[in-house]
């Protein structure tokens, strides 16, 4: 939602800019920015799905801020993760003129941003509404230290505020490695890459040649372009139910999200399980980790000849499927 954004912007609360370029971080597909002037605005999106929807929408579209740009003023829609929701308010304020808005739910954190900030500068009263805030702070207000030190390591990997498993190695994805055979073929896809572990143990097989990491947030592909460095690897930042391989490949290795938002979301799995299918060769696999409770095994037969559960524990389970099934969508 993104009615708290029009009621601060109707209200003249918020200083909409009559000239200028406004930053609006990570908006999401359901929010309506129609208040803003769309020539000004700039959207600052790493999700690929999000940052496509506003693009075709017609807006100007960026995966992450640019080096040594400066705004008139900036929204800014606040991420699940603290530390990234952080980063992306000091961000905003530093490089902004003008005010600063930020809108969240209350299941976002809002009120902890709010109640922070009040410590170090004079943000705006909030207004409630639809069980979230919105407030504005000024630009220029110095909050360098929410932001990363430097690049953040797990394990000798470099992770990112706000990606998949930032403080540490997925189990589920450790689980799934240990289960991996040692030969995998010559082409592989990881669907839903992340920042990278998961590659990093394919690249170690034997005989893999190719590898493609297919990932949607473009911060996590950042660091997978650290963490699996090599002539072998290709990096696609995409949507993996969507992505279309550039040949038919031998395995597919996948831990897919099941939630949006804080809801889940089986279909997503799914969904990668059906592209996983299209792309593999006739002899092809794959190899997939999920929690246990999700549905995935219907899917999976209906798209594979061969489905079998290769391990597990209570919280996770491993499946194998093989040969798939060609004419089906």
């Amino acid at each position: 939602m993104s009615v708290r954004l029009s009621l601060a912007a109707q209200s003249g609360g918020f200083a909409v800019p009559a000239e200028g370029r406004i930053a609006v971080f990570h908006p999401r597909s359901e929010h309506d920015l129609s208040v803003l002037p769309k020539d000004q605005v700039l959207i600052i999106q790493p999700l690929r799905p999000d940052h496509d929807h506003f693009a075709g929408q017609g807006y100007a579209c960026a995966p992450a801020l640019e080096a040594g740009a400066e705004y008139a003023a900036a929204v800014v829609f606040l991420p699940r993760a603290k530390a990234l929701a952080r980063m992306l308010v000091a961000q905003a304020a530093a490089v902004t003129a003008g005010q600063v808005l930020i809108d969240g739910a209350k299941t976002e954190g809002i009120d902890s941003v709010l109640k922070d900030l009040r410590k170090r500068c004079a943000p705006s009263a909030p207004v409630s509404k639809a069980h979230g805030k919105v407030f504005w702070i000024e630009g220029g207000t110095d909050l360098s230290d929410w932001l990363p030190d430097g690049p953040q390591q797990v394990e000798g990997f470099i992770t990112a505020p706000g990606v998949f498993s930032a403080d540490g190695i997925d189990p589920a994805s450790r689980m799934l490695t240990a289960a991996l055979p040692q030969k995998l073929g010559r082409c592989v896809a990881d669907l839903g890459a992340g920042w990278g572990y998961l590659s990093a143990q394919v690249l170690q097989r034997e005989g893999v040649e190719e590898l493609h990491l297919v990932e949607a947030d473009h911060a996590a592909l950042a660091c997978a372009r650290l963490n699996a460095a090599d002539p072998r690897s290709h990096f696609h930042w995409a949507d993996a139910r969507t992505w279309k391989a550039p040949g038919l490949v031998n395995t597919v290795v996948m831990n897919p999200p099941f939630h949006s938002g804080r809801a889940a979301e089986p279909s997503l799995g799914q969904a990668f399980i059906a592209s996983a299918a299209s792309m593999l060769a006739a002899s092809g696999s794959l190899w997939m980790v999920a929690n246990r409770h999700l549905p995935y095994e219907t899917a999976l037969a209906e798209k594979f000849a061969q489905v079998r559960e290769e391990g597990g524990d209570n919280r996770f389970k491993i499946l194998h499927a093989a040969k798939p099934k060609r004419g089906r969508k």
